[in-house]
């Protein structure tokens, strides 16, 4: 095969991906297969009063959640910052319908302040939080989250955690799953993805 010839079925075979007009979007987040069902999961709503939450999105729309502590230094912050930047991205219609949670990992210094932290982002946002251990193992344990608090030299508590970001279908079921370090863009575009596969469903 001769070099031109090489180049040509490249640049063919380029056109072609990038073209193909019929194939699916493709999502920057990672979907696990099966997806974990996590509709049976429930943690306190300190954003309602302490009622029970269930990790299920309403008809059509995406639960986002978040496993975190008001007191993280750099990526609970800028996580939900983003998250808050990417569902702004998105037409009035479509941001109505993303739902957003977070998860104290560290409840016994956040229960108090969880509300008004996670408020600072999302007025409709839910502020999850627990005292029983294994309430939160429970809720974290299909996510794969794990995390964990040692104290440090200065005697303050260190908190060190799972920082992915998860959206959850209105099955209850793990739908998407985003490193840390997903774009503000990459984020708002796999929202519009999933919304649209919802719809479709």
């Amino acid at each position: 095969m001769t070099r031109r010839l090489a180049a040509g079925l490249l640049l063919a075979t380029i056109l072609t991906s990038a073209c193909g007009g019929d194939e699916p979007a493709a999502l920057t987040g990672y979907e696990r297969i099966p997806p974990p069902g996590v509709a049976d999961v429930t943690l306190p709503d300190l954003s309602n009063g302490g009622e029970q939450f269930a990790f299920r999105a309403d008809e059509d729309e995406l639960l986002v959640i978040y496993f975190g502590y008001t007191n993280c230094p750099d990526y609970c912050p800028t996580t939900m910052s983003d998250l808050k930047l990417a569902r702004n991205r998105l037409d009035d219609d479509l941001a109505e319908r993303i739902d957003v949670a977070m998860v104290s990992v560290d409840p016994d210094r956040d229960t108090a302040v969880l509300p008004q932290y996670v408020g600072g982002f999302f007025d409709d946002g839910h502020a999850l939080a627990t005292d029983d251990p294994n309430a939160l193992a429970r809720a974290a344990d299909p996510f794969g989250v794990t995390y964990n608090i040692t104290e440090g030299p200065d005697g303050e508590p260190e908190v060190a955690h799972t920082t992915s970001l998860y959206a959850v279908d209105d099955q209850g079921r793990l739908a998407l799953t985003w490193p840390f370090g997903t774009t503000i863009e990459q984020l708002a575009t796999d929202l519009e993805i999933l919304l649209d596969r919802t719809e479709q469903a």
